[in-house]
């Protein structure tokens, strides 16, 4: 059960306003804060940022 606690299943929505989204888990004694990362889009065709939801 700790896992889920430790490791919760986020999602992270494109900043491009296309609706494109990823789902992965972090790890919250690392990163408290919500997750940013820079992947790719395939609706906007480049890489931009993805921001975590909550």
């Amino acid at each position: 059960m700790a896992r889920n606690e430790i490791r919760p299943i986020v999602t992270l929505r494109s900043t491009a306003g296309t609706g494109h989204a990823y789902v992965t888990r972090k790890n919250r004694r690392n990163d408290p804060d919500r997750l940013t990362l820079r992947k790719f889009d395939p609706v906007a065709g480049r890489h931009v940022t993805f921001r975590e939801e909550r």
